[in-house]
């Protein structure tokens, strides 16, 4: 069984084991009912990445990028931010969507060819339309909070990325950038292991986090499967940035129990019995051990997360399913605030009945 912790020399920071007994300081600075709520939403979150995973199968949307297992990872991250704060997805953020509390139908019409990245206001959500083309949100994230810095604002940006994007020049452009002008910045790799059907261990450089010595900022490891310990070092590195002490990069070990997409065979690279070892590892089995037994929370609550999930992933497909077609016009609509004649004839004459 692979399980890739093996190329490092520390252990990752970790508060709860996968047993769910405490093996740190498990007291984040989270009020009871938010630390139920961090378990509310990593349930609702896989509940509607197993429906999605459906909705795709079943036509209703064209491709979907999965992420059970890496809740924890998504949801502790996105709790620690502040409403002001922005985040830079890539393509398989939609657990930190929810947490911020993004209208999941529109980031949703994405994956259903309706939209171009979601209707939803990012400015407003304080998240970025969903970006595809590997490590570049990287850098539209370091450039937010330069901006920001020169503003004089209290606010800090994270960006998401996975460990294949490490091997991009925007990662290590932005890095770079980030750290030479003290940008308020989170650099969050959720390293799941494999870069599609690529595994980490075929990477030259294996460790994530110790790269950011070479720039000149701190680099944090720590288990992506636990919540707790995720919540706090990324509210540590915000804190840290908004106090204008520079950027963090924080590696977050976890794993993606499903494909890289429903375009993918993940059985084609990847062994039963590694998967089997992660699944032991479940973010979400963890946390619910540890409430539990804690006295956080009851299997009442537990029932009640699961009655909401169900009744509100239901509310999504019902949305989803109902969404017709995009105006015809709109592929002309997104490249010019004015635009220019010949582009507007283009548009006449692709979406106008002919004369006669």
């Amino acid at each position: 069984m692979v399980i890739h912790e093996d190329p490092y020399d520390v252990a990752p920071v970790r508060l709860v084991a996968p047993d769910g007994t405490a093996v740190g300081d498990t007291d984040v600075g989270l009020k009871p009912d938010e630390l139920r709520d961090l378990l509310r939403l990593m349930i609702l979150s896989r509940r509607l990445d197993r429906e999605c995973m459906a909705l795709q199968r079943q036509g209703e949307l064209t491709v979907y990028p999965p992420f059970e297992g890496q809740e924890a990872a998504q949801v502790g991250s996105a709790f620690a931010l502040e409403p002001d704060d922005f985040v830079f997805p890539s393509f398989r953020e939609l657990a930190a969507a929810i947490v911020r509390g993004v209208d999941v139908v529109e980031y949703l019409q994405y994956h259903r060819g309706t939209w171009h990245g979601g209707p939803y206001d990012p400015i407003a959500s304080r998240f970025a339309p969903i970006c595809v083309p590997v490590a570049t949100q990287i850098v539209h994230a370091v450039g937010w909070a330069m901006g920001a810095k020169l503003d004089r604002l209290p606010v800090c940006s994270l960006a998401y990325f996975g460990d294949g994007a490490t091997s991009e020049g925007d990662f290590h452009e932005a890095a770079n950038m980030a750290a030479v002008f003290g940008a308020p910045a989170i650099l969050f790799c959720q390293n799941n292991g494999w870069a599609i059907s690529v595994p980490l261990r075929e990477q030259a450089a294996s460790s994530i986090h110790t790269r950011a010595e070479g720039y000149g900022m701190p680099g944090v490891l720590v288990d992506g499967n636990d919540v707790l310990a995720v919540y706090s070092v990324t509210r540590a590195a915000a804190e840290r940035a908004r106090a204008g002490e520079g950027p963090t990069l924080i590696e977050a070990l976890t794993y993606r129990m499903g494909p890289h997409s429903t375009a993918d065979d993940a059985t084609k690279y990847r062994s039963a019995d590694e998967v089997k070892g992660w699944r032991e590892r479940d973010p979400i089995d963890r946390y619910l051990k540890h409430l539990l037994a804690s006295g956080t929370a009851d299997e009442s609550f537990v029932a009640d997360c699961e009655d909401e999930a169900k009744e509100w992933v239901a509310d999504v497909r019902a949305g989803i399913t109902s969404l017709g077609p995009p105006p015809a016009d709109e592929l002309f609509g997104f490249a010019y605030v004015e635009p220019p004649e010949s582009l507007e004839r283009d548009r006449r004459s692709s979406t106008e009945a002919p004369d006669g």
